[in-house]
C-alpha cells in the first residue's frame, strides 16, 4: 500500500485539461482532452460534443471587448494492440463564434487530427485478506496533431492574436507527451492524466505557446438494475507558454488557469454515456483581462 499512495502523491501533483481559443490570451487551437476512458477489451468508438466560453475587457478602455463561444463535436476512438500497447484518435470538427467591437465573426469546419500511442508499463491486480480489490495502471505515451484545420491570417495584421485563436486549427504539426495513471479500490478509482503538447511555427511564422496540462478525477461505481454509474469530481491545470511571430514573443498570450469539475459516466452493456461541467477556480489570462467561463462535455460511446 506504500507504493500505491507514493503513486498517488506523485500522479496528483498533475492534472489534465482542454481549452480552445481566447481573444487575445493567445490559449490557442487544436487541444485535446482525453478525461475518463471507457472501460473496453478491443476497441472503442464515439462523439463528444464540447463547449467553452470566454469573454475579453481591456483594462482603460470599455470599447474594446470580445464575447466568444466554441463548440466541437469529435468523433473519437481507441484500439488495444495486444495486451501492451493502445492507440487513441481524435477528428474535432469546430464551430468558433466570436463577438467583438471589430463585429461577429463565425468560423466552422474541421479541426485539427491528433493520434496517440501508449505503452502500458504498469499493470497490478491484488486481493487482500479483508478481500479489498486494488488494481494499478500506467501508460506513457506520444503522438503528433496534424495541420488539418484551416490556418488563414496576415502575419501584419495588429490583432493577429485574436485572428490566430479564431482559426479552425493551429496551421502546425505538433507532438504530444503524455502519461496515464489509474488507480482502483473496490468501487473507488482515481484517474490521472498528464501532458505536454510541443508546438511548431506553421509557414506563416506563427507559433502557439507550448502547453503543459493535467487532471485528477475520482470516480465511484455504483450498480444499478444493469447499468454501472459512475459519479466523479476532478481538477484540471493548464499553463501556457507565450505565442510568438517570427520567433518573437506576442504580448499578453499565454497563462494559467485551474479548473473544477463534476459529473458522471453510466455504462449500459456495451453503451457508455457521460458529461461533465467544469468552472475555473483560478485563473490568470491576459493580465486577468480575459476570463474562461463555463466549459463542458457530453458523449456518447460503444466499447467492443
Amino acid at each position: 500500500m506504500k507504493k500505491i499512495f507514493f503513486v498517488v502523491l506523485v500522479t496528483s501533483a498533475t492534472f489534465f485539461s482542454r481549452a480552445n481559443a481566447c481573444d487575445i490570451c493567445g490559449c490557442g487551437v487544436g487541444n485535446y482532452y482525453i478525461g475518463l476512458l471507457p472501460q473496453f477489451n478491443h476497441k472503442f468508438f464515439g462523439l463528444r460534443y464540447h463547449f467553452s466560453g470566454f469573454t475579453t475587457h481591456l483594462n482603460g478602455d470599455a470599447t474594446q471587448f470580445s464575447k466568444d463561444f466554441y463548440q466541437t463535436i469529435e468523433w473519437w476512438g481507441g484500439w488495444n494492440l495486444g495486451k501492451r500497447f493502445q492507440l487513441l484518435a481524435f477528428v474535432p470538427y469546430n464551430f468558433n463564434h466570436q463577438n467583438s467591437d471589430d463585429g461577429v465573426a463565425n468560423k466552422e469546419g474541421l479541426g485539427d487530427v491528433m493520434v496517440l500511442a501508449n505503452y502500458k508499463v504498469l499493470d497490478v491486480h491484488s486481493v487482500n485478506g479483508s478481500n479489498i480489490r486494488t488494481s494499478q495502471q500506467l501508460w506513457i505515451g506520444a503522438g503528433f496533431k496534424l495541420p488539418t484545420g484551416k490556418f488563414n491570417i496576415d502575419p501584419s495584421d495588429p490583432d493577429i492574436a485574436a485572428i490566430a485563436n479564431g482559426q479552425l486549427g493551429s496551421g502546425s504539426t505538433d507532438f504530444l507527451f503524455n502519461a496515464i495513471y489509474n488507480l482502483r479500490i473496490n468501487r473507488f478509482g482515481i484517474s490521472t492524466t498528464a501532458s505536454y503538447k510541443m508546438n511548431s511555427a506553421n509557414r506563416e511564422n506563427y507559433k502557439f505557446g507550448d502547453r503543459f496540462s493535467a487532471s485528477s478525477f475520482g470516480f465511484y461505481s455504483i450498480p444499478i438494475s444493469g447499468a454501472l454509474i459512475n459519479p466523479n469530481l476532478g481538477l484540471l491545470y493548464q499553463s501556457t507558454k507565450s505565442s510568438q511571430l517570427q520567433n518573437s514573443k506576442i504580448d499578453l498570450t499565454g497563462g494559467t488557469v485551474l479548473n473544477g469539475a463534476a459529473g458522471a459516466e453510466i455504462s449500459f452493456h456495451r453503451i457508455t454515456t457521460g458529461f461533465n461541467v467544469q468552472l475555473p477556480i483560478s485563473q490568470n489570462f491576459a493580465a486577468n483581462q480575459t476570463k474562461e467561463k463555463l466549459k463542458g462535455m457530453i458523449h456518447v460511446t460503444v466499447a467492443f
